[in-house]
């Protein structure tokens, strides 16, 4: 008798075994994507790897005071400020455009970004997120020298990049940024119209709501020889925190640079952080849903 029951438990248990070995073998298994490697399109000054998902319009308000080595007679600096006003919206999860106007230089700028590849485990595995970014930057200022002949060409400025980003755990996410930047009209015959420069960005985590974000754009040596409003061109530094409250993402940080698109802050960062030229500066950004596109695939799959 106890031998017959044996016989029996076994075999109930091994046609567990066997049907769970089945719906094993039925499920099949899936791509977990990696999200929010940064906690919006921007690491401080440049883009991050992010775009904004489909339907999704947001506002941006870039904001950079003037030097704190400016003194109180400048208020060490707030007596003096640029803004950036911006538009970006998702045209599907992985093409973003936007357009901004820039009270420095009053530069018009638009930029298209494409997520080319995602971070994912499972059944696709992918190590990092990749992304393409074209900026393009008009000055609409009055010209430096209006007696002699100008060319609408000379106002434009483009730029290319492929961003590059991992995020290693849920508290350290790092990004690689080659970038190129060709300026229609320079200085001087010294200076190149194509200038490489490469950036590196990176965040920690401190809390649910709190990180700290490090920025840095090397310029390729010999590329930039003359001066920018009298002063030698410096690579860009940039230090400061994310602060997420509900639909709002605040920027805060210190830099070196008071320029808001990719042009300014990669190729004519003039600030000496050993010499306190160090601007203080916050972008926010709010998000609006025009539609749900997830809702509406759904809705179609019906």
């Amino acid at each position: 008798m106890i031998a017959l029951v044996g016989c029996l438990l076994t075999f109930q248990l091994t046609a567990q075994d066997d049907l769970l070995d089945m719906l094993d073998e039925g499920q099949e298994e899936t791509t977990d994507y990696t999200i929010a490697t940064f906690k919006t399109t921007r690491i401080l000054n440049g883009h991050s790897i992010e775009t904004n998902a489909e339907g999704v319009l947001m506002f941006v308000v870039g904001h950079r005071f003037g030097r704190l080595s400016s003194g109180i007679n400048e208020l060490f600096g707030l007596d003096n400020a640029t803004i950036r006003l911006g538009f970006e919206y998702g045209v599907t999860d992985n093409l973003d455009i936007g357009i901004g106007r820039n009270s420095f230089e009053k530069t018009l700028d638009g930029f298209a970004k494409y997520k080319l590849l995602r971070q994912s485990t499972g059944k696709r595995k992918m190590p990092v997120t990749m992304t393409a970014l074209a900026t393009m930057a008009l000055k609409t200022n009055k010209w430096a020298e209006p007696g002699r002949e100008n060319f609408f060409s000379s106002r434009l400025y483009y730029s290319y990049s492929l961003l590059v980003a991992r995020k290693f755990n849920k508290m350290f996410s790092f990004q690689l940024a080659p970038m190129l930047v060709h300026r229609n009209l320079v200085a001087s015959t010294e200076d190149a119209n194509d200038v490489f420069v490469l950036g590196i960005g990176g965040r920690a985590k401190l809390s649910g709501s709190l990180a700290v974000n490090l920025e840095y754009h090397f310029i390729v040596p010999g590329a930039i020889s003359s001066k920018v409003y009298g002063e030698d061109v410096q690579n860009a530094l940039s230090l400061g925190v994310d602060i997420e409250t509900g639909g709002h993402v605040f920027q805060v940080f210190f830099t070196n640079s008071r320029g808001t698109t990719d042009k300014l802050f990669a190729t004519e960062t003039t600030g000496d952080w050993l010499k306190g030229d160090i601007h203080i500066g916050f972008n926010i950004t709010r998000v609006f849903t025009m539609y749900d596109a997830q809702k509406k695939r759904r809705n179609k799959g019906k």
